[in-house]
């Protein structure tokens, strides 16, 4: 009881209230596998006590004493069968939850967005829409999104609690991950990897809305906001922190145009270093 109340979980620890399909999913294996370490704590325990109980040294124990016991047979096959059947349990869900999670849903079609980390800044550039913002992403609720992840610093990592697991930021290499919003709401997210002294200031926002907001909204990006420059992006690339801000354009050059070994029809991938 002590140990559950001083780790100060509640209702904001966001790792436990999943608000997309991959969030959920991810969610659902680790509590097969929690429940499956809590019945072998448990069998375990109750094993000691009874030990404790049976087995302790006092005046008329009746406990049966057996020095030269060698081996039980029936004893041996539950003890390796029992984790057997444990590791199948973990890893059978685990496995092909991981292989439906590794395809994007074709329909309704996948907003891509590119996401650039920097130091210490996030990046996301909309290629369908023709806008851009920093530190903060816009996305419909209800669709797939696939945002494709590059770094052009340090090596950083890219996680949105409520919404999927995280993925690596790197240079030369373009990543998927794929996550959905099941409703509007404002999800925390931020950098998973230590890289540098502003690190602790890595945050975004993504912000769902319903999709006919989020067309407004990159309408109305377009049209109301001036594109980034060159000279806007070479800024960002600077070490520091900055505050949000919004872009009716960017250059065509600030992100890979080839991906590293995935495309949108979903499937396993494998990083290429040629790319």
């Amino acid at each position: 009881m002590a140990t559950l109340v001083l780790t100060g979980c509640g209702s904001q620890y966001v790792l436990l209230h999943p608000a997309g399909p991959v969030a959920a999913s991810e969610l659902h294996t680790m509590a097969i596998a929690g429940i499956a370490m809590a019945v072998v704590i448990g069998f375990v325990f109750v094993l000691l006590a009874i030990a404790l109980v049976r087995f302790r040294d006092r005046k008329g124990n009746r406990a049966p004493y057996r020095p030269n016991w060698a081996e039980n047979r029936w004893l041996e096959i539950v003890w390796f069968a029992i984790p057997v059947l444990i590791v199948a349990a973990i890893s059978v869900p685990t496995v092909t939850g991981v292989y439906a999670l590794a395809k994007v849903p074709k329909s309704p079609k996948p907003l891509v967005i590119n996401v650039t980390s920097l130091t210490w800044k996030w990046v996301f550039e909309y290629p369908s829409q023709h806008v851009a913002t920093v530190n903060y992403a816009v996305i419909p609720a209800g669709r797939p999104v696939l945002f494709r992840l590059f770094g052009d610093s340090a090596m950083n990592t890219f996680w949105v609690p409520q919404l999927g697991g995280m993925e690596y930021t790197m240079p030369n290499w373009v990543l998927p991950l794929w996550l959905e919003a099941n409703h509007p709401g404002v999800y925390w997210g931020h950098s998973g990897n230590f890289s540098g002294v502003g690190f602790e200031k890595m945050f975004f926002t993504v912000r769902a809305v319903s999709p006919t907001a989020f067309s407004s909204w990159a309408q109305g990006v377009r049209t109301t906001r001036a594109p980034m420059t060159a000279a806007d992006y070479h800024r960002l690339t600077r070490f520091g922190t900055v505050a949000e801000a919004t872009y009716g354009g960017y250059p065509s050059d600030t992100f890979p145009p080839t991906s590293s070994g995935f495309t949108l029809t979903g499937g396993m991938f494998m990083p290429s270093m040629s790319n």
